[in-house]
């Protein structure tokens, strides 16, 4: 037998173009065919329009000291509701980050539990046993491998339900979501791995984050395919996310989008960007506005104007103050709950807290 004893070096391949449906006047590609339909569309714009008035409100109460510190959404629109609008609520699970507001509220989770989540009432972190849908995660990449033992154990129940991993490009570099895509590609478990590139991991660039050439590139080390997307193209977006989910419900296993976005505002309302964003950078990107490059879009197909803006408008900021409003006249918590929603059966030890606590 003859042993290789040359090493044989694997040349570093060229960047993977995203793919892109609109550019950034909402101008459609050549043979670009959106999976989306009109309705589809004006649905998941209204959720992008929604989850920005949702975020610019939580944003006035934060700094007004009414609400605590969270991540905004701004700019990341289409990539969060693009994966979303090609997953079905009956079936699919979405395992989000924190940034995913609308996501899950389209998925049928409580509006008014995430403003209470936002203004730190236990009861905001209270899911509806039918939604399937799991709670903001803090902890960078912790949520990835439970995303994977929801598609894992869905495949073992004979369910064709998916299961959509959020996280951004910074988790990609923790073990739990080299771990969990290790796992997810052995076992061929129905997972989408929706990282969005928004090219900070906190003040931390893109650029110094990871060496690797595409971080897409990464998935065939874990046998399943990778796909590069411009994530402020809704209908890209989408398309990319649809096919996803039907290979992983026809048992193909998993796949991972990478959707390349930009973060607008800050990394959370305790952050200051302007410390490290260049604003050149910043405003190449703000012309790339995933809501504005729909409505240049629809305004091509007759399907939008400045009345229409001006009733969605209306309407989300509405739906918005009201959602606010029901929070802010919710009952007050109770001390003692926090000893309740540890457990699904209180332990002696709790029990002996709870009894210590209230005096007795």
């Amino acid at each position: 037998m003859t042993v290789n004893t040359t090493p044989q070096f694997v040349p570093d391949t060229a960047p993977i173009a995203p793919i892109q449906f609109l550019d950034q006047d909402g101008r459609l590609a050549a043979g670009a065919t959106p999976a989306l339909d009109t309705a589809g569309i004006l649905e998941g714009l209204r959720y992008m329009a929604w989850g920005r008035a949702f975020d610019a409100k939580s944003f006035s109460l934060q700094r007004q000291g009414k609400l605590g510190t969270f991540a905004p959404l701004v700019g990341q629109e289409a990539a969060i509701m693009g994966a979303a609008m090609a997953t079905d609520p009956a079936r699919d699970w979405l395992v989000p980050q924190y940034r995913e507001t609308p996501a899950l509220v389209r998925h049928g989770h409580s509006a008014l539990r995430v403003a209470l989540y936002r203004l730190g009432h236990p009861h905001g972190g209270r899911i509806d046993a039918n939604v399937k849908v799991m709670q903001f995660n803090i902890s960078l990449a912790a949520q990835i491998p439970h995303a994977v033992g929801l598609g894992w154990g869905m495949k073992m129940q004979g369910q064709d339900g998916v299961a959509v991993a959020y996280f951004g490009e910074g988790s990609s570099s923790e073990g739990d979501f080299h771990e969990a895509a290790n796992l997810a590609g052995v076992m061929k478990a129905p997972v989408i791995f929706f990282l969005q590139n928004n090219q900070w991991a906190i003040s931390t660039p893109r650029e110094i984050q990871s060496q690797a050439t595409d971080l897409a590139a990464r998935a065939p080390g874990y046998g399943m395919p990778g796909v590069s997307v411009d994530g402020n193209d809704l209908l890209a977006v989408h398309k990319v996310t649809a096919e996803a989910v039907a290979r992983a419900r026809a048992g193909e296993g998993p796949t991972l989008i990478e959707a390349h976005t930009f973060r607008m505002w800050a990394h959370t309302t305790a952050d200051d960007p302007t410390r490290y964003v260049n604003p050149e950078v910043k405003e190449r990107w703000e012309k790339r506005d995933p809501i504005d490059r729909i409505q240049k879009y629809l305004s091509a197909q007759g399907l939008w104007d400045d009345a229409r803006h001006g009733e969605m408008q209306a309407s989300v900021e509405a739906e918005v103050e009201a959602v606010f409003a029901e929070a802010f006249a919710h009952p007050p918590a109770r001390a003692e709950e926090i000893y309740e929603h540890t457990f699904a059966s209180s332990t002696p030890a709790l029990e002996r807290q709870r009894q210590w606590h209230l005096g007795a």
